[in-house]
């Protein structure tokens, strides 16, 4: 069998979901990433800066010295067992460290004395990330992009979701993207975020057709969108999902109530229920310039008669009685307003079957 050779080829590697070995220490691994990488450091943090204070003082002969001192006996044993894991576990990946240097050489090295011939990425991280910038850039430019707009409540994220060739934004930022769409897990760091988005998006590129997007503000969260990107979703032809007040409740409902609250309770068993309502009623306290003192207050109070009464019955009904006024007097005005400064053609209005049917058709 012919051995696999060092590459270069980064378009082959994120289009292969090619396994990853990240050889950088945690603190590097934890700012940026790739979705297919799993950290297994040469160095930890504390040693990582230790050889980075040697090299500045004494230059890189004693950095390399002290390195391979302190990364030694059973810590070099421990950490060659999970690269030969690793390789074992997936032959067909790849190593790198930043730049494509010394640490992923040196691991290189280790595991070719132990028998395992391993391929290392040339340029590192730091090659793979400028790749994934400049390829968002220039695809935001080239692909052809539809947007999905609505109300609140129309179920953007669902038909997003239904379609093949569609990138769940709010999904990659593990965020709904309105004033309550914090979910329990914290969302991913904008490298990461604009990596994963980067990659969907030269996939997608790779066969005919346009590629469908939420219509997003610059921000999902504490995430901003690419400025390449948002530029052209400015100008970008839109679809609108059409649904009745009460059919939009409903969804909130669903989304906001039923499926955060159970993520509550599975994450955080009794205590859950008290932490669902809490950060509901935070969110809302942040929509309380734009509502106005009076109508926060009434807001507030039909929430917490509703989180009172689930907890007492178990009946989730009576949030709907805040949800359609935060519809009507928060969300609703807002959207109109956006929609009226939208450049782009609006192609069709609809409900999710008719706008399914009329992107199928499309791409």
């Amino acid at each position: 069998m012919t051995a696999r050779v060092d590459t270069s080829d980064y378009a082959r590697l994120f289009l292969a979901d090619s396994p990853l070995l990240d050889t950088r220490a945690p603190v590097e691994f934890a700012a940026g990433a790739f979705p297919m990488a799993q950290s297994l450091p040469l160095m930890s943090d504390e040693e990582r800066a230790a050889v980075g204070t040697c090299y500045k003082q004494q230059g890189q002969e004693a950095a390399i010295a002290l390195g391979h001192q302190l990364v030694a006996g059973e810590v070099r044993e421990e950490r060659m067992r999970r690269w030969k894991q690793f390789a074992e576990d997936h032959p067909e990946g790849y190593l790198y460290c930043f730049r494509g240097g010394l640490r992923s050489q040196l691991v290189q090295e280790w595991l070719k004395e132990a028998g395992v011939d391993y391929p290392r990425i040339s340029g590192g991280y730091k090659a793979m990330r400028r790749f994934l910038i400049d390829s968002l850039d220039a695809l935001s430019k080239e692909v052809e992009i539809i947007l999905v707009g609505g109300a609140t409540g129309t179920g953007k994220t669902r038909l997003i979701q239904e379609l093949t060739r569609a990138i769940d934004l709010e999904g990659l930022a593990n965020h709904r993207g309105s004033a309550f769409g914090r979910l329990i897990d914290e969302q991913p760091t904008q490298i990461n975020f604009e990596n994963a988005l980067s990659i969907a998006l030269l996939k997608l590129s790779q066969s005919e057709g346009p590629v469908i997007l939420e219509d997003e503000g610059q921000l999902i969260g504490r995430l901003s969108l690419p400025a390449s990107l948002k530029a052209r979703m400015s100008q970008a032809p839109l679809v609108v999902l059409e649904y009745g007040l009460e059919d939009r409740v409903q969804v909130v409902l669903e989304d906001y109530i039923l499926d955060l609250g159970a993520r509550y309770q599975r994450a955080y068993g009794d205590a859950g229920a008290a932490m669902h309502r809490d950060r509901l009623l935070g969110d809302l306290e942040r929509t309380r310039k734009r509502l106005g003192g009076a109508r926060y207050q009434d807001i507030a109070a039909l929430m917490r008669a509703a989180f009172e009464r689930q907890e007492q019955s178990g009946d989730a009904e009576s949030h709907r009685d805040w949800i359609r006024p935060m519809l009507k007097d928060y969300y609703d005005p807002m959207y109109r307003y956006q929609l009226s400064k939208r450049e782009g053609q609006r192609l069709c209005s609809g409900d999710r079957a008719f706008v399914r049917e009329f992107l199928n058709a499309r791409c």
